[in-house]
C-alpha cells in the first residue's frame, strides 16, 4: 500500500463536548468555542484527536454530512491550527507509523516542503537526535518542529542521508518504497533535517548560515525562546526534590590566608572618576618584574568579589557580592593559581569570598604548572602570568531555579564578573587580561572537583605593572 500522511492533534490539545451542541477546543493557550460550526466540520475535528485521519478522510467526511460547501471552511480551519503549532503530520505505511511531526511554537511557519525525484539530499549538519523518555527525536536549531522515530525504516533511511541520497537510491532498503522515501523525506524537509546537494557534491548553503557551527547555534536557540517547546526562565523545577545549594560555598581547607581589607568609604573619596576608569581600560598581558602584592591582591579581590551579605529568599538562600547575577544565585568561585605573589607562597587557592581570605589546596605542582602553561599559552606571551584567576560555576545554584537558560545565564554572569574585575584593575593601576578560553579537564584534576558539579567556564590573568 503507498503510504498515508495523517494529520493529528498535539497531545495537549483535546476536544470538549459536554452539553449537546458546545464544541471546545482546549490547548496550552487557551480554549476556542468552536460550537457555531456544522455537524460535518465538528466530526472532522474531532477525528483530529489520538491518532488522527488524512486530509482525504476529512474531507469524505465532512462532504458526506454537510455537503461540499462547507469544505472551504473546513481547509480555513486546518490551515488556522497549522498556523497556531496544533497538528502533527504522521508518516503511515500499512497502518504501521513511522514517523511523526510535531511542531515546537505557536505561530508556527511550518510549510509542507516537497521532495523533488531526482534532487540528491544529505542529512544537515545542524540535525542531531536524542532520545526523551520511550522516543528518539530528531531535531534541528534550523527548525521549529521536531521528528519523533517509531520505525526501524526510518532510522535506516536516516543512516543513508549521511551521504548524499536521492529517493530512488533509498529504495535500497528493504521494505522501503519509492513513495515511502518521498514522503518521508518531505518529513524531514519540511523539519529542515535536510540540506540539497549540489553538483560539485556540497551541501547548499548561505554563508551567513556557514559561519555558525553546531554548537553554538544550537545552545543559541536553546537558551532563548521560539525554536524549543520546553520551559524557560525561572521554574524551580527541582523544588521539593532537590536540596538548593547554599548561598556560600563550604570551606574545605584548614590552611587559610587573610587578605587584606581596604577602606571602601575612603576609596569612594579617592578613586578615579568613573569614566576615566572606563576609558583607560586595557588588556595587559604583560607583567612587570615585581610581583603583585598581597595586599593588592587582597583589594583587587575584596573590591571586585567579596559577599557583603547573605539573606534568605523564597525557597532558596541568596547573596548580595559587588556584581550582579540573575536572582542572586551568584554562583561563581574563583580560584587562583598563584605564579608570583609577595607574601603568598607559590599554590592553587581557593577565594572564600565571605571571609574574604584564601584557603590553599595545593603547593606548587604539576597541575598547577599545567594550569599555568595552558594559560601562557593562551595568552601567547613567552612567561606565565602572575596570577591567574579561574572562573568556575557551581551549576545547580542556577540550574535548580531556572530552566533552559541555566548556563546562558552562568556566560552572562562571568561577562559581568570579567568586566567588574577589569574596572577594579585599571582604578589600582594593575595589568588584568581576561583568556578567551581555558581546560576544565585540567582545573578537575588539580582540583579533584567533580566536573559535572563546578567546572572552569572563564579565565583571567592579573599582575603588577
Amino acid at each position: 500500500m503507498p503510504p498515508s500522511l495523517l494529520l493529528s492533534f498535539r497531545k495537549n490539545i483535546s476536544v470538549h463536548q459536554e452539553l449537546e451542541d458546545s464544541f471546545i477546543l482546549h490547548s496550552a493557550n487557551g480554549k476556542f468555542d468552536l460550537s457555531h460550526l456544522s455537524t460535518g466540520l465538528k466530526k472532522a475535528i474531532a477525528s483530529l484527536e489520538g491518532k488522527g485521519t488524512t486530509n482525504e478522510e476529512l474531507v469524505s467526511l465532512v462532504t458526506q454530512i454537510d455537503g461540499s460547501l462547507n469544505l472551504p471552511q473546513l481547509y480555513y480551519y486546518l490551515q488556522q491550527f497549522i498556523r497556531h503549532g496544533l497538528i502533527c503530520h504522521t508518516v503511515e505505511v500499512d497502518r504501521v507509523s513511522l514517523a511523526t511531526l510535531v511542531p515546537l511554537t505557536t505561530p508556527s511557519s511550518l510549510e509542507w516542503a516537497e521532495i523533488k525525484p531526482e534532487q540528491k539530499y544529505k542529512l544537515s549538519r545542524f540535525a542531531y537526535c536524542h532520545q526523551e523518555e520511550t522516543e528518539m527525536i530528531w531535531e534541528s536549531p534550523l527548525s521549529q518542529a521536531k521528528v519523533y522515530l517509531k520505525d526501524w525504516r526510518c532510522s535506516a533511511i536516516i543512516h543513508q542521508l549521511v551521504q548524499a541520497q536521492t529517493c530512488n537510491t533509498l529504495t535500497k532498503i528493504p521494505d522501503v518504497s519509492l513513495q515511502t522515501a518521498q514522503v518521508f523525506l518531505s518529513l524531514l524537509n519540511t523539519a529542515q533535517l535536510l540540506s540539497e546537494i549540489d553538483e560539485n557534491n556540497s551541501q547548499l548553503e548561505s554563508d551567513t548560515l556557514a559561519q555558525w557551527e553546531f554548537h553554538d547555534l544550537l545552545f543559541h536557540t536553546r537558551s532563548r525562546k521560539g525554536r524549543h517547546d520546553r520551559a524557560a526562565g525561572k521554574s524551580y523545577r527541582f523544588l521539593g526534590k532537590i536540596k538548593p545549594l547554599p548561598a556560600i560555598k563550604p570551606q574545605i581547607f584548614s590552611n587559610v590566608i587573610p587578605l587584606y581589607k581596604p577602606d571602601i568609604e575612603q576609596l569612594k573619596q579617592k578613586d578615579a572618576p568613573f569614566t576615566l576608569i572606563l576609558e583607560s581600560r586595557r588588556s595587559k598581558r604583560v607583567h612587570g618584574d615585581r610581583a603583585i602584592s598581597q595586599q593588592q591582591l587582597g583589594e583587587f579581590l575584596y573590591r571586585s568579589a567579596r559577599v557583603r551579605k547573605v539573606f534568605d529568599r523564597p525557597y532558596m538562600e541568596c547573596s548580595d557580592r559587588p556584581y550582579p547575577t540573575g536572582g542572586a544565585c551568584y554562583e561563581l568561585e574563583l580560584y587562583l593559581a598563584v605564579n608570583k605573589c609577595e607574601d603568598i607562597t607559590s599554590g592553587l587557592y581557593h577565594y572564600c569570598p565571605q571571609q574574604h581570605q584564601l584557603e590553599q589546596i595545593s603547593q606548587r605542582n604539576q597541575s598547577l604548572e599545567a594550569l599555568l602553561e595552558n594559560a601562557q599559552k593562551t595568552n601567547g606571551e613567552d612567561y606565565p602570568p602572575q596570577v591567574l584567576i579561574i572562573i568556575t560555576a557551581r551549576f545547580a545554584r542556577v540550574s535548580w531555579a531556572y530552566e533552559s537558560i541555566a548556563y546562558s545565564l552562568i556566560l552572562k554572569h562571568v561577562g559581568v564578573m570579567i568586566q567588574t574585575m577589569y574596572l577594579v584593575a585599571t582604578a589600582m593601576n594593575l595589568a588584568p587580561c581576561a583568556l578567551g578560553t581555558g581546560n576544565g579537564d585540567l582545573f578537575a584534576t588539580a582540583t579533584g572537583i567533580d566536573y559535572y558539579s563546578e567546572s572552569s567556564v572563564g579565565e583571567f590573568i592579573l599582575g603588577a605593572l
